[in-house]
């Protein structure tokens, strides 16, 4: 069903809110679009996720930080938690999941739950372990999960040498999956010798990255 040019503004405005860092209006116009009958994934797809989309540009060009980033990826989130009661079971985006974990001995968590909210922007199902993660909670995970793509992070150079081990054993159980890794110490180097398939510098390329390997491992 086409929109009204009601319907398209209150879809645009919340694009405006996620890079405005506007909670007030996110939860207002949330709201609305329930009211005005909006197909709630037409309004995460072209409101949220175009939003969140613009943020990372913004960050790309530097007029956007880190701080920035994380008070955007709440707003999207608020966002969400409104619609996502209201989505019809088919209209849900192609369900494609990730495990995201920060390695044991790293409490350092702000850059992956800034990726968690860029592949739950992108339609991502994401199973967050949080941080500290022991190597056989990754594992115990895929057995049971079945993800698509697991990434895991660093942020100091003695927690990044849990890593090449972590994926080791996850291949044990799963020589097909995904692996992915970040953090401020790693790079594409060390994603090779590590044996990893993937390296991002940051949330913002971590989609990109992770859906060039899905759409290549098919």
């Amino acid at each position: 069903m086409q929109m009204t040019d009601e319907q398209k503004e209150i879809v645009k405005g919340l694009s405006t809110a996620v890079i405005d860092m506007d909670e007030d209006a996110i939860e207002t116009l949330c709201n609305q679009v329930i009211e005005k009958e909006i197909d709630p994934n037409t309004a995460i797809i072209e409101g949220l996720t175009a939003g969140m989309n613009q943020v990372g540009e913004l960050y790309k060009t530097g007029e956007y930080f880190i701080p920035e980033l994380v008070v955007c990826a709440d707003v999207l989130y608020q966002g969400l938690d409104i619609l996502k009661p209201h989505l019809k079971a088919n209209s849900a985006v192609e369900n494609r999941k990730i495990i995201l974990g920060v390695v044991e001995g790293d409490i350092h968590d702000v850059g992956k739950n800034i990726v968690k909210a860029m592949f739950v922007a992108n339609g991502w199902e994401v199973n967050d372990l949080g941080n500290d993660v022991t190597l056989s909670r990754f594992v115990e995970e895929q057995r049971n999960w079945k993800a698509d793509v697991i990434g895991m992070s660093a942020l100091m150079t003695t927690s990044m040498l849990a890593i090449p081990k972590a994926i080791s054993m996850i291949r044990q159980v799963d020589e097909d999956v995904i692996i992915m890794i970040g953090g401020a110490p790693l790079n594409s180097h060390l994603a090779k010798e590590y044996k990893a398939d993937g390296y991002a510098e940051n949330g913002v390329l971590a989609v990109e990255a992770a859906e060039q390997l899905v759409r290549a491992a098919v």
